[in-house]
Parts: structure tokens; sequence; C-alpha cells
């Protein structure tokens, strides 16, 4: 017989028996978390790459935060390429009595040139393809918009200065994305219409968009043209980095879910590694039988590596084609946050799911499959081998290697992935330290402690090895479940609880400075109290201590953002509600020019005190040193200003103005009449927009928690993998302590201390890690003023000597009623 079909052989066998059982489970719970992620992100990187000139409009398009430079435009032309320009904004659209925000497309005959847009003749009929775009007078409404107006083809709608007729019902649009602007119900109207709405003022936030098609020399030329005429506020996009914002929303996404699978990678590999353990420990005997009828060191390793390669095979096959039906409620749960439709996927995740699997298996079962190849003939005759024991660390370093470099291929971002690596073996590296201390420890309680529980205790101290192996799996399982349930909670209704119930609700913007006593008397009239008016200027920061920044200068993302777009100013003499100063002095009415900056953008542009900040302004260039540095408090919803100047240095810029008030639910009638009476402002639904963003990110929590499922599953068989790893050893101690004389009572309380102990002290373990890791989200992450609580602590400990007794009174009580004899025999 060949070595396949023995080693074929010896995997039916060794699965009917129960013996793979476990190591089966784990490797498919980690394979099906991983290709069920990398099924789904293929299929998004696949649309996203055939979809991008859709995304984009055209085949290549100049994004400006002001209006484009006529150049632009001109080149195109001249170049035989098509153009046109569209523009984006919000403002409120109102019928009747009612009034909603809004997303405003503006565009031009021609829009868009590449993809298309589907309209239908009312609300639930079917679409088709768009002729053209919205006639002048004319408005497209989408189908939440035209809702929450009650508005139907036909109809007036108010927008600003100007009434539009409603046309059609707007259902699709190629180019639209997926940012705050897309979460908003969305209107499209012409061109030429937009004078007329006086919805233009200063201050207002315009994205202007110049797309242009044709064929690809010409379109690659003017590119190359384009780009070193940028300015600042200017970007290109084009088919490799269509919509940035759809691939920074999707990357995101995909990092989350990658870390949700490499958690369940983790705990299956601790679970392989256990089961590996017990596997190789149950067949040295029959290795060494095997050797004595002239089977050779290598050829016993090629026996057991073919069987483990079957086995990472068949649990990688299955694995993947259950990730292939997962990805599919993937695509369920995240379809209206990818916006477009996705292509079937590549078998690239079936070839990296079987990879993992043979990697996975091999990098745990490869050491201790190599002890079976060394076992010695005497052991037939001597049960005992040395060297055994001591080859069990490498066995674990290799296996953490091969697991570190998976996880860092899994997570495809080095960052992440080193610090998901990072973070797991300084766990590891904690909860071995203490383990071993409190091991130790144990025979200082012996002393003290009953017949049973010394038996218990002794038992541990017999197998330290074993017994931290225990307290690491263990401790590692409970983590992840505690994380997953208390933790979590306690981060989101930190989250929750950290706004006010009373707080502002309403921001209103593009007020106008002949706008300020009216407004303030339409308060008065329906009886609210006067808002708190503040001054908008819009500044770009051009220079810091007399030299010119640019995005080029920094390598945070968020750094880069905030330098390559234009801050809104305020100026004030008093200092903010909700701010405390850090740094420095508040500037309060004196006329040195002064900057008061937020602490959050200071250590993110790396800014100091006294140093000497540069705007530039409508053209025009003011600066003054940093004075003082704030701590905001933006859970407040109040109005919120990163740089704030002191009197007579922003006052004669053109500028806007800006409040926010509190709005009950019962008085939504007090916005529509104020739309009403001022149709340039645009009034934020803030509690609107959060909602649609909670509902975006509530999407993106339950597929993470979906995937996450796998690690909680993960983290059972780690539960009962660590509690099976020395159920031969304790079964054989039990028999031989019966045949000495030992009570069931004893040996009953012999194993609940054993269990207690284990339970105990990996629960406070995974409590204390559960509850540190929490605080590092919090703090680092989701910025939340978050207090640990001694929950997770008290669960952890109760939840885990709980469970860990319990599983394993039931897993070991049989072997109390068995006679002594009988188990001897079994495992001689």
């Amino acid at each position: 017989m060949n070595a396949f079909s023995l080693s074929l052989r010896m995997l039916r066998r060794d699965l009917r028996a129960g013996e793979l059982g476990l190591l089966l489970i784990a490797l498919v719970i980690a394979v099906t978390s991983l290709t069920s992620v990398g099924f789904f992100t293929d299929r998004v990187a696949q649309a996203l790459t055939r979809e991008a000139n859709q995304l984009l409009g055209g085949d290549l398009v100049v994004v400006s935060d002001h209006p484009l430079n006529p150049v632009f435009r001109d080149e195109a032309g001249r170049r035989g390429l098509k153009s046109v320009v569209s523009s984006t904004f919000t403002s409120m659209a109102s019928f009747g009595e009612g009034a909603q925000l809004a997303g405003v497309k503006v565009v031009e005959g021609g829009h868009p040139l590449r993809g298309a847009i589907r309209i239908a003749p009312g609300l639930n009929q079917p679409d088709a393809p768009a002729k053209g775009i919205p006639a002048p007078g004319e408005l497209w409404l989408d189908e939440r918009l035209a809702s929450a107006l009650g508005a139907r083809p036909g109809d007036m709608i108010g927008l600003g200065a100007s009434r539009l007729r409603m046309a059609a019902v707007l259902s699709f649009e190629s180019d639209r994305g997926a940012n705050f602007f897309s979460l908003l119900p969305r209107l499209v109207m012409n061109a030429a219409d937009l004078p007329a709405t006086s919805l233009i003022q200063p201050g207002s936030r315009v994205f202007y968009r110049l797309h242009v098609a044709g064929e690809i020399a010409d379109v690659a030329g003017f590119e190359a043209w384009a780009k070193p005429k940028l300015q600042r506020g200017e970007t290109l996009e084009n088919v490799d980095n269509a919509r940035p914002e759809v691939r920074s929303t999707l990357d995101r996404t995909e990092r989350f879910l990658r870390f949700a699978a490499m958690l369940a990678v983790v705990l299956a590999a601790v679970a392989v590694g256990l089961a590996t353990r017990r596997f190789v420990d149950r067949h040295l005997d029959g290795c060494a039988v095997m050797r004595c009828v002239g089977a050779s060191q290598s050829q016993l390793l090629r026996l057991f590596l073919g069987e483990f390669a079957l086995l990472g095979l068949a649990a990688g096959v299955v694995g993947c084609v259950l990730g292939f039906g997962v990805q599919f409620v993937l695509n369920g749960l995240l379809g209206e946050l990818v916006g477009f439709p996705l292509p079937a996927p590549g078998w690239w995740p079936v070839a990296h799911g079987l990879a993992v699997s043979l990697l996975l298996l091999m990098g745990f079962a490869l050491p201790p499959l190599i002890r079976l190849g060394r076992v010695s003939t005497l052991r037939v005759l001597r049960r005992e081998w040395d060297g055994l024991a001591a080859r069990e660390g490498l066995a674990w370093a290799v296996g953490a290697l091969v697991l570190a470099g998976l996880l860092v291929g899994i997570a495809r971002d080095w960052l992440l992935g080193l610090w998901v690596v990072g973070g797991f073996a300084l766990a590891f590296t904690v909860y071995g330290l203490v383990g071993w201390l409190v091991l130790g420890a144990l025979g200082r309680v012996r002393a003290v402690a009953s017949s049973g529980w010394r038996y218990g205790l002794a038992s541990l101290r017999r197998r330290p090895v074993a017994s931290l192996v225990q307290v690491l799996a263990l401790g590692m399982g409970l983590t992840a479940l505690l994380l997953l349930t208390l933790v979590r909670g306690d981060l989101l209704d930190n989250w929750k609880q950290a706004t006010p119930a009373d707080a502002p609700n309403r921001f209103v913007i593009n007020i106008q400075p002949d706008q300020l006593d009216p407004l303030r008397k339409f308060f008065k009239d329906e009886g609210r109290p006067a808002p708190n008016l503040q001054p908008m200027i819009r500044g770009r920061l051009v220079a810091v201590n007399g030299r010119p920044v640019s995005a080029d200068d920094y390598t945070d993302d968020r750094a880069k953002r905030l330098v390559d777009r234009d801050f809104n100013l305020s100026f004030d003499t008093r200092l903010p509600s909700g701010n405390s100063v850090v740094a420095g002095q508040w500037h309060g009415d004196s006329k040195t020019p002064a900057f008061s900056v937020e602490q959050g953008l200071a250590q993110t542009l790396g800014l100091a005190m006294g140093d000497l900040l540069t705007f530039e302004i409508a053209g025009n260039r003011s600066e003054a040193r940093v004075t003082s540095l704030r701590k905001l408090d933006w859970d407040s919803m109040r109005v919120n200003f990163f740089v704030v100047a002191g009197p007579g240095m922003l006052e004669s810029f053109p500028a806007s103005y800006i409040t926010s008030f509190y709005l009950p639910a019962t008085q939504m009638d007090f916005a529509n009449r104020m739309v009403a009476a001022f149709p340039n402002f645009t009034v934020i639904d803030v509690a609107a927009v959060i909602g649609q963003i909670q509902g975006m990110v509530e999407q993106l929590i339950a597929a993470v928690q979906f995937v996450f499922g796998f690690a909680v599953v993960a983290g059972v068989i780690v539960l009962f993998g660590a509690l099976q790893a020395t159920h031969d050893e304790r079964e054989k101690e039990m028999a031989i302590l019966r045949t000495l004389g030992a009570r069931n009572a004893q040996l009953r309380s012999a194993l609940l201390a054993e269990f207690a102990v284990l339970g105990l002290v990996a629960g406070v373990l995974a409590g204390v890690g559960a509850t540190a890791i929490g605080w590092a989200l919090a703090h680092f992450v989701f910025k939340l003023p978050y207090a640990p609580s001694v929950l997770p602590l008290l669960v952890g400990a109760v939840a885990g000597c709980a469970v860990v007794v319990l599983a394993g009174w039931f897993g070991t009580r049989h072997l109390l009623s068995q006679p002594p004899l009988a188990s001897l025999r079994a495992l001689s």
C-alpha cells in the first residue's frame, strides 16, 4: 500500500474515532470567516475596477472646493475631449409646510459623460434611463426626498429664492459616491437655474467637478498637463482612484471585517495547537509499535504529514464552500453601503483559504508531528521519553511565527497586522507570566486545603506546562467572549450617553450679516431664546512660522486632509461655551493679533504655543501667533471652531454666520417656518443626519458582528480544547488514585478544585485583559470618555470558574463510575 492510501486510511480512522474532530472544526471556522470576507472584498474590488468610469461620470475628473479655473476646460476642449461641470452642496428644499435638508447636484447638458441616470414618472413606478438632464425650471427628486416632503411630479419645490417644478423621481446615479453628501436625500437641477436660487453665498461649501472623456491617449495627455497646474484644494480623480470616498469607506469596512476574521483565526490557531498536542500524545505508543515492525522515522513522518495535509485540504474546501455562502449574507448587510451591483467573486479567495488552512495546520502541527517521527522503539517497554517535553516550546514558537505571518498577510495592512500581532503577543506574555506565578504559588495554598483540594492543586503543579497552556487558551477564549459582549456594550453605552439629552440638534448655516437682526426678531416672535450667532470665515492655512505648508509635508492622512482644505475660522472676545484653555491664555479683548487653536488640531498638525500661523482668506492673508490651546466638548453639539481669532483680525473679511439650538420633536414646524422666512438658510437636522450615519454604521456593525460570530464559536472551541488537552493524563491519574484507595468524594473535590482554579485564573486574566483592550479602544480609537468597569472582571472570574467547572465536570464525571482497571487498560 502506498503512502497516500495509508494516510487516507489513517485520516478516515482518526475522524471516525473523534481524534481530529476538534481540529477539523477549528480549521473550518477559520477558513469560513476568512474566505467570506475575501469573497466579498474581491467582488467589491472587481466592481470598483469595472465601474470606475461610471463612478466618475467620465474618464477623468478635476475636483475643487472653489470655482474651477477656466483654463482646465479650455485645455480639455483644445485636446478634443468632451467636458461637463457639475457642482454639489447642501441646502433646504421645501414643499407646502414642510422642509428637508437635501444634497443638491447641479449639472450641465451632457452629464454624465460615462454611466447613467435613471428616473421614474412617479414613486414606486418602473424607471428608465434619463434622456438628458432636467429642463430649465425643473428638477428631479429622489424617492427619499419626495417621500419626506410628500411631493409628486408636477409639484412646485422651493429651493432658495426659486420655485422649480418636480418633473420626475430620481432612482439611480452612477456617480453618486458614498460620503456625507450622498447620505442625504437628493435632488438634481439644471445649472441654468442656479443663479436665481441665490444659494451660493460667502462661506458656502460647494464642490465643483470638471468631468472629461475621450480617447485614452488624449485623456492621459490632459492628465499629465493638469497635474502640475493643480492648486490647493484641487485634485484629480481617475480610474485608478475612482471615487476615493467610496474606496475609503469600503477600505475601512474591509479592515473591520479582516480584524474580525483575524480574531477567529487566532483563536482557531490556539484550538489547533491544543488538539494537535493531544493527538500527538495519544499516538506516541502506536508510532513506537510501528517502529518495532520496521517503519522508519521518515516513513512515519510522511504518513502523518500526508494525513494532516489531507485534513487541511478537506477543511479548506469545506470552509471555502461555507465562506462562499456567507459572503451573500455580507452582501445583504452591506449592499446599501456599496451602492452598486457586485460581480461574481474570483477564485483568489479559494486559493487563499486553502493556503491558510494548510499553513495554519502545518504551522501548529508540524513540530509535534516531528516528535512522532522521532519516537523510540523503547517506548513500547518504557512509557517516558527524554526530550519530549523540552521540544514543546519550539513547537509553539514555530506555530507562533507562522501565525504572525498569516495575520500580517490577512490584514493586507502592515500597521494593522503588526498591531494585532503585537497585541496578542503582549496578551500571551502577560497571561503566561501571571499564570506561571499563580501556579507557582499554589504550593503554599495546599498546606491549608482539604485532602481533595490538595490532590487537585497538586495535579496542576505536576503538569506546569500543560496547566499554563490551559490557562493561556482559556484566558484568550474568555477575553474574546467578554470583548464581544460586556465591553462592546459598555463602549456603545458611553457613546450614547456622551451627548446630553437637551444638546442642540439643529444647526443653521449660510446666515448673511444683513439677516442677523431679522433672525433675532424671528426667534423673539416665536417665543424662543435669542440664538448665539457666531461669524464663520473660510480660510486656508498656507504657512507656519513663515514656511509654506502643503499636504506633502505630513504623513498622517487626517493632517493631509486638514491642510488641503479650507478651515472654518471665527473671532470672539469671549471663551466659547464648552471650551477650556489647556495651554497659554485666552486673548479676550486684547488688540494684539492672536489665534486660539483646538488642542487636537495642534497635535495633528504639529503646532505649538507661539507658532506663527498664516491663513489666506479671499485672496488676502492674515497671520498671528498661537496664544492658547483649547479643549472642546465636541459631544455638547454646540458650534465649535478649530481656530478662533482675536478681535480686529477677521472682521473685514466676508463672513457668514452659524448657530445651533435644541428643537423638541413636538415643535418641528418652527424649522419649516424659519426656512420659509429665510429661504437661503440651510438647517441641518443633526439628529436626522446622525441617524442616517448611524444607519450606515449599524450596517457595518451587523456585518462585523456576523463575522465576529465565528470568533465566538472559535472561542468556545478553544475552551473545550483546553479542557480536553489533559483529559487522558487526568483519567490515568484518577485510575491510579482509585486503585490506591481514594474515595469518589476526594476525587470529586480534586477535579472541582483543579477546574475551579483554572477557570478563576483564566477568568480574572480575561476580565483584566478585556477591560484594558476596551479602554485602549475607547481612548485611542473611539475618543470616548470610557471609565473601565469592574463588571468584566467580576463576570470573567465568575463565568470562567463556572464554565470551566461545569464543562470539565461533565467531561470527566464518567471517570468516577468507570472501573480503574478499564481506564488503565484503555490508556495502556
